[in-house]
């Protein structure tokens, strides 16, 4: 298989998440970066591509020029990779998709839910892929709880808690000039939500993709303890799914003693499932009335969804940087398909431009909920 080429747009110089999708491209050889509009300005841009070996006719100083250019190459890139602030995401995925170009976009994927449903309808009538990075639907443990929820080892779920605290927000880091926290916190390039917005929507998918069940209403507190700032940084979310399931989620980011605490847990009448994301190669599952086991990535009750996820030995950590790998080369399964006009395995799957709609939904219902002092609101994707 000849490697997939793409571009990106952002994740130049000083970017965190650029760097990140690059090294998760890389790790299963299935992609190469030919081209790119690293940055805003468009000197920054060269610099950046310079850096990274994409040949200068080909670091673009803004990604409506790179978008025509490639477009229109015979050896143009057949996808883009989104790492852009949340504000840029829907007009840059719209000129791709338009172009003829697949996508692979940074969450959430754009600040408005009108947005949002223009860019399925777009995936819709071109027919190019669209692939949301919520790299933790690629850690191997989650592809295993994911198919025992679906063979009905939990039994019927009835209670879903997922919790995502950080601290690193605690202060108003913002006002540093640390660019992380400073378009994080702004809502011009951050959209209507803050924490709800950056990690409480990778809590959101994560229960609705192990349980299988979509959620139809919230009730949301979203708060903003940090003095003149501007978006929320602590929320509390209660969910009625489509079974009668009943679900919480806490994010916050300013939560000291908590780095990246992403927690799952999902009651049946079967049994119960907990994951946490710091320790991601190990599980509990508690079959109702008996002891609790605990499942390791790669061990011996583990089935094939996680072992297709796995690239070492048990015993051997995989996370973050794996989990992202796993999404990109679940494209790259789907992107070779798309190539030789065939369906993907059915074993392939990623979030989708669906999941992007529902998570910027459940965005927009925490804001209108919490707007009008918790009240029950349907999440209307």
């Amino acid at each position: 298989m000849s490697k997939i080429r793409y571009g990106m747009v952002g994740g130049g110089q000083g970017a965190f998440i650029g760097g990140v999708h690059r090294i998760a491209a890389r790790m299963d050889d299935h992609f190469e970066l030919v081209a790119g509009a690293f940055s805003s300005t468009a000197d920054k841009s060269k610099a950046s591509g310079a850096e990274l070996g994409v040949d200068a006719d080909r670091t673009y100083g803004d990604f409506a020029e790179m978008a025509k250019a490639e477009g229109a190459r015979s050896d143009g890139i057949e996808a883009v990779a989104i790492v852009t602030p949340n504000h840029m995401h829907f007009p840059i995925a719209k000129a791709f998709l338009e172009a003829g170009i697949h996508v692979i976009c940074d969450k959430p994927m754009t600040t408005t839910l009108e947005d949002a449903q223009e860019l399925a309808k777009l995936v819709e009538t071109t027919g190019k892929l669209f692939v949301l990075t919520h790299n933790y639907s690629g850690y191997p443990l989650i592809r295993h709880a994911r198919a025992m929820v679906a063979d009905g080892e939990l039994g019927k779920i009835q209670i879903i808690q997922a919790e995502y605290p950080q601290d690193w927000l605690t202060e108003a880091l913002e006002g540093t000039g640390q660019k992380q926290a400073a378009w994080r916190t702004d809502p011009k390039q951050s959209g209507v939500g803050g924490c709800v917005g950056d990690i409480g929507t990778h809590a959101y998918h994560l229960a609705g993709y192990v349980s299988g069940l979509k959620a139809q209403k919230l009730a949301a507190d979203l708060t903003t303890f940090v003095p003149d700032r501007d978006l929320d940084d602590n929320i509390h979310v209660m969910l009625r799914y489509e079974n009668g399931a009943k679900g919480m989620i806490w994010a916050s980011q300013v939560a000291p003693g908590n780095e990246n605490g992403l927690r799952l847990r999902i009651y049946g009448t079967k049994g119960g499932l907990s994951w946490e994301q710091e320790n991601p190669n190990r599980m509990l599952h508690t079959p109702y009335g008996e002891p609790p086991r605990i499942l390791t990535r790669g061990g011996p009750t583990v089935g094939p969804e996680a072992e297709r996820m796995s690239r070492v030995p048990p015993g051997h950590p995989e996370g973050y940087l794996e989990g992202f790998a796993n999404i990109y080369s679940e494209a790259a399964a789907a992107i070779t398909a798309f190539r030789n006009n065939q369906a993907a395995d059915k074993a392939v799957h990623f979030p989708t431009v669906n999941d992007g709609v529902d998570g910027v939904a459940f965005i927009v219902a925490c804001v209108k909920s919490s707007e009008a002092d918790s009240a029950w609101t349907d999440i209307q994707a």
